[in-house]
């Protein structure tokens, strides 16, 4: 069972945020500690702390109750599109607004086959073009077979944090990485199983079920 699938009523912040958040919340520290001296720092304290805010809500990374189902989410957002592959897979592609929690889940419990990073652009997401962003493409080997997921990197997110190396175990529902900022991710079916979402439908990373079953 997943380390995730037991409810919790804390909230974490994700892994790989400290480049970003570390930064600002000194600096809101120190203008703040300032403005006591000479209230003119206040103009960048106030800002700044309400920067730290903000990131400490973009990087939430809240504990799961895991979801029913062969495949889950491996992302919280909006389904983009669903569409047939020319070998038989159908892609789901889920996007992520700078709202959702950007922490990824493994979809299936089984191996990381793979875990490759691929130079590209910073298109928005929801651009059709987008398929050639930077983006990590992992690979899983599960007992449904080999499991592709993408992660794609949009115009803010710049960042793809992968946690695992290729060879690791994981349980369904398991944290694998992170998009700062959000993006897209996508995963492919395999041939013969239907998706259970629609276009438009939201998705929960580790809850929602994506194959019909």
């Amino acid at each position: 069972m997943s380390d995730d699938s037991a409810k919790s009523s804390g909230i974490r912040l994700a892994r790989g945020v400290s480049p970003w958040l570390l930064p600002t919340a000194v600096s809101a520290a120190a203008t703040a500690l300032l403005t006591r001296k000479d209230r003119r720092w206040a103009f960048a304290a106030v800002p700044l702390s309400a920067l730290t805010g903000g990131m400490l809500w973009f990087f939430r990374d809240p504990d799961r109750t895991l979801g029913q189902g062969r495949v889950l989410s491996p992302a919280d957002g909006v389904v983009q599109s669903i569409d047939p592959w020319p070998d038989g897979r159908t892609r789901v592609a889920i996007f992520m607004s700078p709202l959702n929690v950007h922490v990824n889940r493994a979809p299936l419990a089984g191996n990381v086959a793979s875990v490759q990073h691929v130079a590209g652009g910073f298109l928005p997401a929801f651009n059709k073009d987008s398929d050639q962003n930077e983006r990590v493409v992992w690979h899983f080997e599960t007992a449904l077979g080999d499991i592709e997921m993408v992660q794609i990197a949009g115009a803010v997110a710049r960042r793809i944090v992968p946690y695992l190396t290729s060879g690791a175990k994981v349980a369904q529902g398991d944290r694998i990485g992170l998009i700062r900022f959000g993006s897209r991710v996508d995963i492919y079916l395999p041939e013969g199983i239907s998706p259970a979402v629609s276009v438009g439908e939201k998705t929960v990373a580790g809850v929602t079920r994506i194959d019909r079953g």
